[in-house]
């Protein structure tokens, strides 16, 4: 399988393309500075060096940077972080998309798949908070469907989906992990969201999936 990994530098990506090497699949890696998600221009370079992959994985997300992190209360909102949690999380994923799907084979079973979160479901979200997490994962769920549905003109057996890893023992969760709470290493998600992804059939394209293959809902 020919695979290509955005945020392989990142704990989840990092494991993505090693399992996927131990398999056998020929793993392009990409992070930043090679590609900026910040930057549509790093997106298309990257893309240009890609001949038709079978799997592409979106391995990236933000939630937290320096003293900025989840808001707690509406007095916490902040335009700026707001504008680049959208960017990173939203945006960036769906400009590689962009980029990405129309190299990816035209006809046969193809994956695209970016990370989201349960928490970007809004009929799940009980809790409040985490406003810029919470509205830019569920913008990236809704790019999703989106792009499944026009994807489906290219190749009716394309999948296009989102997944949500659980917590997962990296950067991006150290500062929230609870005592007692499923806490993967980032080579197990790996293999899960991999099991998952196996498991996918066009029919599943556009939706939401966790870790153990059941559906979330928007």
């Amino acid at each position: 399988m020919k695979a290509v990994i955005i945020g392989a530098s990142g704990g989840i990506g990092k494991a993505l393309a090693d399992a996927l090497e131990e398999e056998g699949g020929s793993v392009r890696r990409l992070s930043r500075p090679e590609l900026d998600l910040a930057d549509e221009a790093s997106i298309a370079a990257a893309a240009s060096s890609i001949d038709a992959p079978e799997l592409v994985i979106v391995a990236t997300g933000l939630l937290h940077d320096g003293e900025r992190g989840p808001e707690k209360a509406l007095r916490d909102l902040d335009p700026a972080w707001l504008a680049r949690q959208y960017a990173v999380n939203a945006i960036g994923p769906a400009l590689v998309a962009k980029h990405f799907l129309p190299l990816m084979p035209r006809s046969g079973r193809s994956v695209f798949a970016v990370l989201s979160a349960r928490v970007g479901s809004i009929s799940d979200n009980r809790l409040g908070g985490w406003y810029g997490y919470r509205a830019s994962k569920a913008a990236l769920n809704q790019f999703v469907r989106s792009l499944a549905i026009e994807d489906k003109r290219r190749n009716e057996r394309g999948i296009v989906v989102a997944l949500h890893p659980g917590t997962v023992d990296t950067k991006l969760s150290q500062p929230f992990q609870q005592s007692g709470r499923d806490l993967f290493k980032p080579d197990r998600a790996a293999v899960q969201l991999l099991d998952v992804i196996d498991e996918l059939k066009p029919q599943d394209s556009g939706k939401l999936f966790a870790w153990d293959g059941t559906e979330i809902a928007p």
